[in-house]
């Protein structure tokens, strides 16, 4: 997931640029912040506006006003709470391209792929619309002699939900749909590097009919986030970022009571055995590490290819990295920027760093032609051969446009390469053999798998996540298991006596 770099903050107030607020109980609002942060326009380097950073006191108003709006809406029938669902869908679905607008402008990414992530939360949108049916209980009749038993799921209260920058609509579609349906209440603490989508979404709900309260959105940095993980009014949170931060998230607030799921950094592999189409694996090694500006959880930044295929497979990949298109997002190119110029600088640093350890550099994107402004935070698709385990090449969750290949002999070694992991997110295998397919999705220890497909994100009835250090936390995000997360079950056992049966002191036994 997204790694954390060091945000640009300052005690001064806002000049000219617009100032990005809180939303609480229904209204934008500046509180009393503790301190300002500048949101950049990637393609530029030019700040573009500025955000109010939570201080303690604002996220107790924000508190204070989800836990009195979720005393109500817990009690709002779930036909009601649907029909605002569809309503934010419609909404949601009619304005999807401004909502593709604000996502370019402030992370970077291009239109289309901007549009792309859109269209992936939607879908969790369009899941939760199906509440009736997800949160209905189980009946059994005459369980023993004039006993049945029920189950129903009820709501946890305050949800409180930590989003990257890498996607800022898809991630917090993940959880808020699904707990709005269920009859939460939300508080969405953003990323400050591209805050409005958040905003955004707040005035989106609000148009839809959503009482004041049940969404609220807090900016800010780790003030704002640690005081979400010890607030007691928050029953719930989750994060999705750096495993770092990931497991001190999870450590943080399950210490103060909370139900916890934080999904953690990645290092996604993509195995090409020696009888793939190997014009298929490049054009999908090229999709899954460059799309995004390489800014994904589920970007392939380690390319495993087996046996004799790798001098090929690596021409093919080199000559398709030469045809890409780099520059301003809302052009519409291949890839745009990275997010900030800290964060491009880091990433950079890592192209020197790997031919000081012995990998060859086969693109460097430092050299690739930009069509941009020179003080945007550029850097070109890169390609790495004859990575080895010990580089930070690979053990280093980069986030950025570098495709890193590595080179073993047999299936075997490349599955123990994978196995030997620390993280599981997500991995890929390339081959026209079923068996190894088979073999392959049985035997990895990762969390989601591609057979053929370079980007294994699950689509929103099934729940996104992975194992080892990559999920702190039992549940997976969305899906039935992201349902389960933000409710939880209560099981009723009831008896109707026409007359007293009298006094028995036995254990009860189904008879």
């Amino acid at each position: 997931m997204a790694p954390e770099t060091a945000p640009t903050t300052t005690d001064a107030p806002p000049g000219d640029e617009p100032l990005i607020r809180h939303w609480i109980a229904g209204e934008a609002t500046a509180g009393s912040p503790a301190a300002f942060g500048d949101v950049f326009d990637p393609a530029t380097g030019r700040v573009a506006k500025r955000v109010a950073y939570a201080s303690p006191d604002d996220v107790d108003a924000a508190v204070a006003a989800a836990r009195a709006a979720f005393e109500s809406w817990r009690d709002v029938s779930l036909t009601r709470r649907t029909v605002i669902l569809f309503r934010f869908r419609e909404l949601l679905n009619q304005r999807a391209d401004e909502l593709a607008a604000i996502i370019t402008a402030e992370h970077g990414k291009v239109l289309s792929d901007a549009r792309g992530e859109v269209a992936r939360g939607l879908e969790v949108v369009e899941f939760a619309c199906g509440a009736p049916n997800l949160l209905k209980g189980q009946f059994s009749e005459e369980v023993s002699s004039q006993v049945d038993v029920h189950s129903i799921r009820q709501p946890l209260g305050v949800a409180a939900i930590i989003s990257p920058f890498n996607f800022p609509c898809m991630v917090p579609c993940w959880f808020f749909p699904i707990a709005i349906a269920a009859g939460n209440a939300v508080i969405l603490k953003p990323s400050e590097k591209d805050p409005s989508a958040a905003n955004w979404f707040a005035r989106l709900w609000a148009e839809a009919g959503l009482p004041p309260g049940v969404f609220n959105v807090v900016h800010g940095d780790k003030i704002a986030v640690d005081r979400l993980l010890e607030h007691p009014g928050v029953s719930s949170v989750s994060f999705v970022g750096s495993t770092p931060i990931a497991r001190y998230v999870y450590e943080t607030a399950t210490a103060a009571g909370k139900r916890v799921q934080a999904l953690g950094g990645a290092k996604n592999h993509m195995v090409v055995l020696p009888d793939a189409d190997l014009d298929q694996a490049a054009d999908a090694a090229i999709n899954a590490g460059f799309g995004s500006a390489g800014e994904r959880c589920m970007a392939i930044s380690a390319l495993v290819a087996v046996g004799p295929i790798a001098d090929d497979l690596v021409d093919r990949i080199a000559d398709r990295i030469g045809g890409l298109s780099v520059g301003d997002g809302r052009g519409d190119p291949d890839m745009g920027p990275l997010i900030t110029r800290a964060h491009r600088d880091k990433v950079a640093s890592y192209l020197d760093a790997g031919v000081d350890a012995g990998a060859t550099l086969a693109v460097d994107g430092r050299k690739h032609e930009i069509t941009g402004e020179e003080s945007g935070f550029w850097l070109g698709p890169t390609l790495f051969d004859r990575v080895t385990p010990d580089m930070a090449l690979y053990t280093d969750e980069i986030f950025g446009p570098v495709l890193s290949v590595l080179r073993v002999e047999t299936y075997d070694d490349a599955l123990a390469l994978l196995n030997a992991n620390p993280y599981g997110n997500g991995c890929a295998i390339f081959t026209n053999d079923g068996a190894a397919a088979r073999r392959f999705e049985r035997e990895v220890e990762v969390g989601m798998v591609g057979i053929n497909v370079a980007i294994p994100v699950p689509v929103a009835y099934y729940s996104f996540g992975g194992w080892k250090s990559s999920l702190f936390g039992d549940t997976h995000a969305h899906g039935l298991e992201g349902v389960h997360f933000f409710t939880r079950g209560k099981v009723v056992t009831s008896r109707w006596f026409p007359s007293s049966a009298g006094v028995n002191l036995q254990f009860p036994k189904n008879e």
